[in-house]
């Protein structure tokens, strides 16, 4: 009762951030949709779980931006005097993780409703034929399966909020540089200290090595295993049966995918290094500084922006060599949510770090800072990002693209 009072009282732009956790959770949908075609081909089982470890994809995608949002969330952050009437860092962390199970639950019945309708369950609907053929329209449901499926992601979502935002502890230190004991950190995305702040200046993530070679693992497993492989029996589809490619394929690509999530931190600080290398001015310094210690916050959502980019253009690459086999609306309801989750993260995460930085920015602007200067920054950092991510994530897709081509 607490999280729904707390959602009906919330700041607009929360509404519309639970909104859309709401409409991303819409994966159920496709869920459904992959029950309803393995009800009407009983026979072919393995293209049921085919098509169910590709949804995997989407329900990813909305888990994160559920984390996302619920870190940028006012209501999970501890506020002066909460603790005292029992809204502890941990209370508050079940009340994120319940705010999010409430959410894609909405978005989860919402999504039932619309299969039903589709497939002309309710009562004076009436199945399209697409439907019959898509959504198994006229063969009966398992009702437990469609349960269960239409519980994966919000289960999913707050079970991943819920580890996102627990309680830790950190060492802190006194001002003689003694151990004063633990202080809790949430992990709501509070603002940095000037110890955290000089730590993340002074360090380029441990990741970025792993990232560098995952991704490099990836590709080469892709080159390595696509050669010879011309048994359509050991052939896994993509979506819609797109292209047959070999399994062992489809594995390096997904390393490639990780080895760019793990490396965002670390070429998000490496981006502000090169803003703030040589003699910089004010603006390149500040947006330099900011981006390196903005690192750890946003750079694991940009990479996920950068391999869900690369995965597209090199779907795009495969499409546009095999225009016989068009893409189904199923596909592109995925790609599209996919893509839309991951892109609404990647805001978010940069809200999350304005907010934390609001301290920062305040004090500046008590020094006489003008506006023009921090908008200047802000549009140096967006560019250097640019500068730094969109070339490797093109040369990674077509590396990537390469082992699919027909």
């Amino acid at each position: 009762m607490l999280a729904l009072r707390l959602t009906r009282g919330a700041h607009p732009l929360v509404l519309f951030r639970r909104l859309l956790v709401a409409a991303a959770a819409g994966t159920g949908f496709l869920l459904l949709a992959v029950l309803g075609h393995a009800a009407a081909h009983p026979a072919s089982a393995t293209d049921a779980f085919v098509r169910l470890l590709w949804c995997a994809v989407p329900v990813a995608a909305t888990t994160q931006l559920a984390v996302s949002a619920a870190r940028t969330d006012p209501a999970s952050r501890p506020q002066r005097g909460m603790s005292a009437a029992g809204l502890g860092p941990a209370r508050l962390t079940l009340i994120a993780a319940a705010s999010t199970a409430v959410s894609c639950v909405l978005g989860s019945l919402l999504a039932l409703l619309v299969f039903l309708a589709l497939r002309g369950d309710l009562v004076g609907a009436a199945a399209a034929d697409s439907a019959t053929q898509l959504l198994g329209a006229g063969h009966a449901l398992p009702p437990a399966g469609a349960l269960l499926l239409l519980a994966v992601v919000p289960v999913t979502a707050s079970g991943a909020t819920a580890v996102a935002l627990r309680p830790r502890l950190r060492p802190r230190k006194d001002t003689r540089g003694g151990r004063r004991g633990p202080r809790v950190a949430t992990g709501t995305g509070e603002p940095l200290t000037a110890m955290d702040t000089n730590s993340s200046r002074s360090a380029v993530p441990a990741a970025l090595p792993w990232g560098i070679t995952l991704t490099a693992a990836g590709l080469a497993l892709e080159t390595y295993v696509s050669r010879g492989s011309e048994d359509a029996g050991a052939l896994l589809p993509l979506p819609e049966r797109l292209v047959g490619s070999p399994p062992g394929v489809l594995a390096g690509w997904a390393l490639s995918t990780l080895g760019l999530v793990l490396a965002g931190p670390g070429l998000t600080q490496l981006s502000g290094r090169l803003l703030a290398a040589g003699r910089p001015g004010a603006v390149r310094l500040l947006a330099g500084r900011v981006l390196q210690e903005e690192a750890r916050r946003i750079g694991r959502p940009l990479g996920v922006l950068c391999a869900v980019a690369s995965g597209t253009y090199a779907a795009a690459k495969v499409y546009e060599a095999a225009p016989a086999r068009p893409l189904g609306p199923l596909t592109g309801l995925g790609a599209a949510l996919v893509l839309a989750c991951v892109t609404a993260s990647a805001l978010t995460a940069a809200l999350e770090a304005r907010w934390a930085r609001t301290h920062t920015t305040a004090a500046l602007r008590r020094l006489g800072t003008p506006r023009s200067l921090l908008h200047r920054a802000a549009a140096l950092r967006v560019l250097a990002l640019l500068v730094v991510l969109t070339p490797l994530t093109w040369v990674i897709a077509e590396l990537a693209a390469l082992p699919l081509l027909p």
